[in-house]
């Protein structure tokens, strides 16, 4: 019976995750709050673009400690969310990256034509058809458009120095990867990598293709990566500085 009791107590599952809204400085923040029975303080995390929240609080926290713990913590989150402000708008006249370079938003004022990026003297800009409305998801399917236009010609010089096939590859909007690896060789980028600079984008495409030999982040993944991508050390330098700042970028 002992036996019994301990192990329906140790496969007894956490309770789901509650999600409300809070006020930061008049700003509606989505908070996803997770109880985690091997927590022993509250962690209050900003999620990848700074549109979300996320709170982990011991199992069992009363309410009053949680609301406390979030009222403290306001003047944190508003320095925070403040790095946020402005980047995530997309207009004409504003300016978008693509491979490292600041291109300024140009509508052409057609209803048809393609989305191009151009150098107008010595400006770079993206020339943008269609309806205002349309703006931001034409904006976006050009940038899915270069990524994988960027990523597949990588992605094959890589695979063919390891001496490994890949599956397929495709394109996602992930916030908590760049990328991904999978044991059947189909690999997975966030199409915001366009943004970054070449070397970024190439540092990304190495990192997965080695993993089609090293399905690992041990000591001969890294060396792996090196060889494949010799700015793998200031590509992750550069991601860890500004890849939430692409994540932020709101294109819907």
């Amino acid at each position: 019976m002992f036996s019994l009791l301990r192990k329906t107590s140790a496969t007894k599952k956490s309770p789901q995750p509650t999600k409300r809204l809070i006020d930061v400085a008049g700003r509606s923040m989505p908070l996803t709050i997770k109880q985690n029975a091997r927590a022993t303080r509250m962690t209050l995390r900003i999620e990848p673009g700074g549109r979300e929240l996320k709170l982990t609080v011991p199992a069992g926290l009363p309410e009053r400690e949680i609301n406390a713990f979030l009222n403290r913590h306001q003047g944190w989150l508003m320095t925070k969310l403040a790095r946020f402000s402005g980047e995530s708008v997309l207009e004409e006249g504003g300016t978008i990256l693509i491979r490292g370079i600041a291109h300024r938003i140009e509508r052409t004022g057609k209803l048809r034509g393609l989305t191009e990026a151009i150098v107008e003297g010595e400006e770079a800009v993206l020339r943008v058809s269609g309806a205002p409305e349309h703006l931001r998801r034409r904006i976006s399917d050009f940038l899915k458009k270069e990524a994988r236009r960027d990523l597949e010609h990588l992605v094959q010089i890589h695979a063919r120095m390891v001496g490994r096939k890949v599956k397929s590859l495709s394109l996602k909007d992930t916030r908590s990867r760049w990328g991904s690896c999978a044991a059947d060789g189909a690999l997975s980028f966030s199409w915001r990598i366009v943004m970054a600079p070449p070397k970024v984008i190439d540092y990304l495409a190495a990192h997965e293709v080695a993993h089609l030999r090293e399905m690992n982040h041990g000591p001969d993944f890294w060396a792996l990566c090196e060889e494949l991508c010799p700015a793998t050390a200031d590509a992750r330098r550069w991601l860890k500085r500004n890849g939430t700042m692409l994540h932020a970028i709101d294109f819907d």
